[in-house]
């Protein structure tokens, strides 16, 4: 260790809210929201093993904020003032997080009447004073103006280090002068004034002009006349008071002697001690505690939530669901290989031959998989043994010189025959992406695992599936970010730009990481019942999925055209009308303009000012307005949807035709929807209206190649019929049985006839209750009384008791449980079931009501894709291909002559998806329909 002393003063604060916001909600073993306190953890000791691993401190501190109140209160008693007060199940985790810091044997300083950034500048200015080297752990703008040759700071979440120039790069003057431009700008969130209209251009070029705060104000009376010179001038005050309030105190009594912060190996006991009491088996790993702590494996073998994940219990932080992965060396992005030769590639083969599974992820110049170029690929065969193959690294310029690689043909030869290998498992993270980039190539993979998929089968709902998220959570590991290795804006470069060095680093990590993953998560599949639907729903979906998207569909440009040219037409002919009625011409895209003509000038009631002193004009309040036979409302409303169809469809799918292929490639996600349903992006081909003229029109433009057809086959009232199988209502199962209109028969049994407007209020009912409406979301849908919408929900449950009971008990489940559970063994998590906040709480009990519905219905079509390209090869019909995924909707296009075959298969595969794994006791209803168009087949 160096003999130069250096302290590293962590911003605490800062790490806490950072933590709390990065993560889902989470509970430990005794059902105490620890999210944030997971966060802290894993935050605090990466800083530690990565200083350890570099050039690390000799001193180290905490400092945390001890109260929301300071000096500043009694000097502004505005200040903060407008910061609200922290998350409810924040708020518990403060203490928490204090023995956190203590379990790590770190000094934590915390004070009164002063704030954490106070400490820091004053423990900085005495350790620069005694000759020492100071890191200010921080990206907080404040402590930049601590910066000076002995301080610097550092800003882990980018890995990168503030000095003076970055200073000025930030704020154009050095740190001597940041806050005199913090104190002209002002500060909405800490509710520093500044001086109105000066914003941090404005107030950076007044301080290089004038040179600090006081010449700014003296220069002000012989400025040019203008706004900002007059708040100059009448706010000076405020300016002043604002640099004092932004200022940092340096000089308060400093509670542990800096010498006292010697910073040493962190003691094992207190860290596993706390670590053991939350159930953070991820962390314990990391110390070697779990395999031989007997504490530790009885309290969360004895409890309940440990393996059942309670209320919502966090399963990234509770590994007592399964047996533990193997241990596992720390990450070492310095020990990747990257292979440059053919004898080492086939070395690295020859080592995923032994071990028999390999990590694969492959890297490109897009995230376009269609056409994406590869640029190379990472391998993993065991953890903390991983190498990246550059494949196409070089700079654009002709004269460049490229780094030694493989030849593309030759690496690809050798990689073809590992992918297809039967006897290794090859495991990826989001691997549908990789198989496409590959099909390109020729290339295929089997057998595989995603980790993905895997972690959606086990914990939807409760956190984000993306690589970065789950490292967070299982190996409580920071992976290198991809803007660290390739930069951000202007200077921003490709891929295949990135010095190999770099590449290696970020892309083996990929791997390395994938494989980890897989190691943890692939023990809980069975032990958390979730293996069924992950072999047999989720996981061979992936390259039906790819596939599809490869293929694409057909979009006729100039159908989009002119719908384009017609919608603006529309929306021109509104505009007049919306302007005559407003009595003034305005930006009707504007909320504050069209909120001041509604609530101002036309003096409409139910106007409602939010934070921003601008009315609210969403669709809600518009809505309640066109209901209230407010004209001008209703017009807004059809101009807006005219808007977003031209922009999101007719105009931005003219640009997303590939000049290739001429057809449209959407992009699944099979992680996108917490109820397992897929969604659909770059376009979302799923949100385009059905119900309106309009938006009927634009499928209208999603066309057959000549010679072909588009075949629609969709399951009629899905949800409906998996609620008559799951309530056991026996009128709604005989009305299925019998192919009745199933909304007539409901209309029959509520109000004892059948017209127009029963069975129509029927249907809203029937939909309606199964995504659990209130009262007033009823009313407000059939235009009636909430007392009257009440009356209604109560004689539906009456006449069918069977819902009201599964909706009960659904409920009662998940309260006890966590998760709701879909025929085929889907999990969708609720963590804010049981929280305080209402809104919260009502929301999940909805999404909780129809999950199981939802979710069984997903898993159904998801069933019928995987079967249904063999069901179709089996038949002879191998020109039949599957487009598009809607819903409840599946899209082909296939020669004219084979609809009539085409279709028995397609129905027959759709309408026993379900078997043999589920028996309902309804049958499954499939329409089909075809045309030249999508429109067409409908």
């Amino acid at each position: 260790m160096s003999e130069q002393k250096h302290l590293y003063l962590v911003d605490g604060s800062a790490y806490i809210f950072r933590a709390y916001h990065r993560l889902p909600p989470l509970t430990n073993i005794h059902g105490e929201p620890v999210g944030a306190v997971y966060g802290y953890t894993t935050m605090l000791w990466k800083l530690a093993d990565d200083l350890h691993q570099a050039d690390g401190p000799t001193h180290m501190a905490v400092v945390l904020d001890k109260s929301s109140q300071s000096f500043r209160n009694e000097i502004y008693d505005l200040y903060k003032a407008n910061r609200p007060e922290p998350p409810e199940d924040l708020r518990p985790q403060f203490p928490m997080i204090r023995d956190a810091t203590r379990a790590f044997s770190l000094p934590m300083i915390e004070e009164d009447n002063v704030e954490a950034d106070d400490m820091i500048a004053s423990y900085a200015k005495a350790a620069c004073a005694a000759g020492w080297d100071v890191t200010i752990v921080s990206s907080d703008k404040d402590l930049m103006q601590l910066v000076e040759p002995c301080v610097d700071m550092f800003d882990t979440m980018k890995n990168e280090r503030i000095r003076a120039e970055e200073v000025i790069g930030k704020f154009g003057v050095g740190p001597e002068k940041v806050g005199d431009v913090l104190a002209l700008m002002g500060d909405s969130v800490d509710n520093v004034p500044g001086v109105p209209g000066v914003g941090p251009k404005t107030a950076t070029k007044l301080i290089q002009e004038f040179g600090d705060l006081e010449s700014v104000l003296a220069a002000a009376p012989d400025m040019k006349p203008s706004k900002m010179r007059d708040n100059l001038i009448e706010h000076a005050d405020k300016a002043r008071l604002s640099k004092v309030l932004v200022t940092l105190k340096e000089d308060c009594p400093l509670p542990i002697p800096i010498e006292d912060m010697k910073l040493g190996a962190i003691p094992e006991e207190p860290l596993a001690a706390f670590l053991q009491h939350h159930g953070f088996n991820s962390l314990l790993k990391r110390i070697g505690q779990v395999a031989n702590t007997a504490a530790a494996n009885k309290a969360i073998a004895g409890n309940p939530k440990a393996t059942s994940k309670g209320d919502g219990a966090a399963s990234a932080p509770v590994a007592g669901k399964a047996a533990l992965p193997p241990a596992m060396p720390p990450i070492d992005v310095n020990a990747y290989e990257c292979v440059t030769t053919v004898d080492r590639l086939d070395h690295w083969i020859s080592r995923a031959m032994e071990t028999g599974l390999v990590a694969f992820d492959t890297e490109t110049d897009s995230l376009e998989a269609v056409t994406a170029r590869l640029v190379g690929f990472s391998l993993a065969v065991a953890p903390g043994e991983a190498c990246y193959v550059p494949l196409g690294h070089g700079g654009t310029d002709l004269l460049a010189e490229n780094p030694e690689q493989i030849p593309f043909a030759e690496a690809l030869a050798r990689l073809k025959l590992l992918l297809v290998e039967p006897s290794i498992l090859k495991i990826g993270q989001n691997l549908k992406y990789d198989i496409s980039v590959l099909a390109q190539h020729g290339l295929t993979i089997a057998p595989y695992d995603d980790t993905m998929v895997m972690s959606f089968a086990l914990d939807a709902g409760d956190h984000g599936h993306g690589m970065d998220e789950l490292a967070r959570l299982h190996l409580g590991h920071e992976c290198i970010s991809y803007k660290s290795v390739t930069g951000t804006g202007k200077s921003q470069i490709g891929f295949a730009e990135v010095p190999l060095s770099d590449a290696t680093k970020y892309a083996a990590e990929d791997a390395d990481v994938t494989l980890r993953l897989w190691h943890h998560l692939k023990l809980r599949l069975s032990p958390d019942k979730v293996t069924t639907v992950y072999e047999l729903v989720d996981r061979p979906l992936v390259p039906v999925l790819s596939k599809m998207e490869c293929t694409g569909i057909k979009v006729d440009r100039a159908v989009l055209a002119r719908l384009s040219g017609e919608f603006a037409a529309q929306m021109e002919s509104l505009e007049k009308e919306i302007h005559e009625l407003a009595g003034q011409p305005f930006t009707i895209g504007s909320p504050q303009q069209l909120g001041n003509i509604l609530f101002e000038k036309m003096g409409h009631k139910g106007g409602k000012k939010g934070k921003s002193g601008q009315y609210s004009t969403d669709v809600t309040v518009l809505e309640d307005l066109a209901g209230q036979g407010v004209e001008i409302a209703r017009k807004v409303l059809d101009w807006r949807q005219l808007a977003k169809l031209k922009s999101t469809y007719t105009d931005s799918l003219q640009e997303q035709i590939n000049p290739k292929t001429g057809r449209v490639h959407t992009s699944y996600s099979l992680v996108g929807a917490q109820t397992g349903r897929l969604s659909s992006t770059d376009p979302n081909l799923q949100n385009i209206p059905i119900r309106t003229e309009m938006g009927r029109q634009i499928r209208d433009a999603f066309v057959a190649e000549p010679g072909n057809v588009i075949l629609s086959a969709d399951y009629s009232q899905i949800e409906l019929r998996l609620a008559a199988h799951f309530a056991d209502v026996a009128p709604l199962r005989d009305a299925f049985e019998k192919g009745e209109d199933i909304h007539a028969r409901t209309a029959q049994e509520m109000f004892g006839e059948v017209n127009r407007d029963t069975r129509g209020r029927a249907k809203t009912i029937n939909f309606s209750i199964l995504y659990g409406i209130s009262r007033w979301g009823l009313a407000k849908r059939l235009e009636s009384t909430p007392d009257e919408a009440q009356a209604l929900i109560d004689a539906y449950f009456k006449r069918f008791p069977g819902i009201s009971n599964y909706i009960q008990e659904t409920l009662a489940t998940v309260r006890e449980c966590g998760h709701s559970t879909t025929l085929f063994g889907r999990k969708t998590w609720f963590p804010r079931i049981k929280s305080a906040n209402q809104a919260e709480r009502q929301g999940s009990e909805r999404a909780a009501i129809n999950a199981p519905i939802q979710g069984t219905s997903a898993d159904i079509i998801k069933r019928a894709m995987v079967r249904m390209g063999p069901a179709l090869e089996a038949a002879g019909l191998p020109h039949v291909k599957m487009l598009l995924q809607v819903h409840d909707e599946l899209v082909f296009e296939l020669p004219e002559g084979d609809v009539a075959a085409a279709s028995k298969v397609i129905e027959a595969v759709m309408a026993d998806a379900a078997e043999p794994l589920v028996k309902l006791t309804v049958p499954l209803g499939v329409e089909i329909g075809t045309g030249t168009s999508w429109g067409a087949a409908h």
